[in-house]
């Protein structure tokens, strides 16, 4: 039924494939170089016709120049140069001292002559290293040179905009892009911690109705089967079990009590439970370094139901055979570490980091929940943290659990 249901459904609890994301991150990718490129086309484009405007002034002013002796170079400069508002350009003579002007706007609010000669020489520097000035050639009615003049322009503030302009759009799209993603990734977690309280609050309702039937079937049995007792002694302990798993699934949810515990204590009671549940082929082992006396907060339910679930998968990864080793140790910052190591076939490398992931599982049967619950438990509920410290292929694998002390 269950297998059917997830052909059905197209297995919709598996993670996204990886390479749609890498197809997605490739359009991205190639949409900014193509974006980049034009517009970088757009600015050569500029920049050539700019260069070929002040080409043309520089023209217009030798022609005009040695067309007269009393040519008034600045009349020139206002009547051919200012008739582009926009390329800001200097008129020097052949020592490079700046005549004239047009399109600075800083120049123009610097009252002092010799500051803003100052500031004039220094854009003289900038526009050397934008652009090589052009020269005017000075020749008189023999066509003897008898000086020079430099017009010296750089890039204008259009130009200059829209060579940043593609950077600047696609930050911005990248940032609508993330806080879209943030936003949907938020809300996907809520929808679906409502749909995990809701499935957990619907488990633990319905396990109620049964369970309280079977705490009446155990009062009646003992009182007809005394030479039982022992069988229902264990009848018992499996009801107190599905109490403490309807607790578990009724504390999904909710903020969980904590309580400053002893973790050997509380990981010996489990490995009680499971070594008679489990294969009597694997060997359960617990430690406690320095001492047993290792104390962390933690809600027992909830904990016992993520060293369950770390047991369980350790036993199905070693096929009803191997050992698994719990060592429990002090760590740095006051934190409790809690090392579950089994002698299974391991976990590959490239399936490390989605070994937490809803729908991921190894096993022919499951939903690949366990180890979701797992890290939900530990880092929301506890503040704490479960990673995979090491994994080798057949030889075995070990979760670490951090705990706060």
């Amino acid at each position: 039924m269950k297998k059917k249901f997830r052909e059905a459904t197209g297995n919709t609890l598996a993670p996204l494939r990886p390479h749609l994301k890498w197809i997605v991150v490739g359009f991205a990718i190639l949409i900014s170089f193509g974006s980049i490129i034009y517009t970088n086309n757009l600015v050569a484009q500029l920049r050539d016709r700019e260069q070929r405007q002040i080409e043309i002034y520089a023209s217009s002013l030798e022609f005009l120049a040695n067309e007269s002796e009393n040519v008034n170079f600045i009349l020139i400069l206002d009547e051919i140069v200012t008739a582009n508002h926009s390329i800001p350009v200097i008129l020097t003579d052949e020592n490079e001292r700046p005549e004239d002007y047009r399109n600075l706007s800083r120049a123009d609010k610097i009252s002092d002559r010799d500051e803003r000669e100052a500031f004039l020489r220094k854009e003289i520097t900038y526009m050397k290293e934008a652009h090589p000035p052009i020269e005017v050639t000075l020749k008189d009615d023999q066509d003897i040179i008898y000086g020079n003049k430099y017009i010296f322009y750089k890039n204008s503030f259009l130009l200059s905009q829209l060579q940043y302009y593609p950077y600047v759009q696609l930050s911005i799209i990248a940032l609508f892009s993330i806080i879209t993603f943030l936003t949907l990734n938020y809300m996907r977690r809520v929808e679906q911690d409502h749909v995990w309280v809701g499935l957990a609050k619907e488990t633990a309702h319905q396990l109620g109705t049964p369970l309280s039937s079977l705490m009446a079937w155990s009062e009646y049995f003992k009182g007809i089967y005394e030479d039982q007792q022992e069988a229902l002694l264990e009848f018992d302990k499996d009801v107190d079990r599905l109490k403490v798993i309807t607790d578990r699934f009724s504390s999904i949810g909710s903020e969980p009590q904590l309580a400053l515990l002893n973790i050997a204590d509380a990981v010996d009671e489990i490995v009680i439970y499971l070594q008679k549940r489990l294969s009597t082929k694997i060997d359960m082992t617990v430690t406690a370094f320095p001492n047993r006396n290792i104390e962390a907060r933690i809600n027992q339910s909830l904990f016992a139901w993520v060293i369950e679930n770390l047991c369980k998968n350790a036993a199905d990864a070693m096929e009803g055979k191997g050992s698994i080793h719990i060592s429990i140790l002090r760590a740095n910052e006051g934190r409790v570490a809690v090392d579950v190591q089994d002698t299974g076939k391991g976990i590959s490398k490239s399936k490390i980091n989605n070994v937490f992931r809803p729908g991921y599982t190894s096993k022919k049967r499951g939903w690949g929940l366990g180890l979701t619950l797992a890290k939900r438990i530990i880092e929301q509920y506890h503040q704490g943290k479960i990673f995979v410290k090491h994994s080798e292929i057949n030889k075995g694998t070990t979760f670490r659990i951090y705990l706060n002390g």
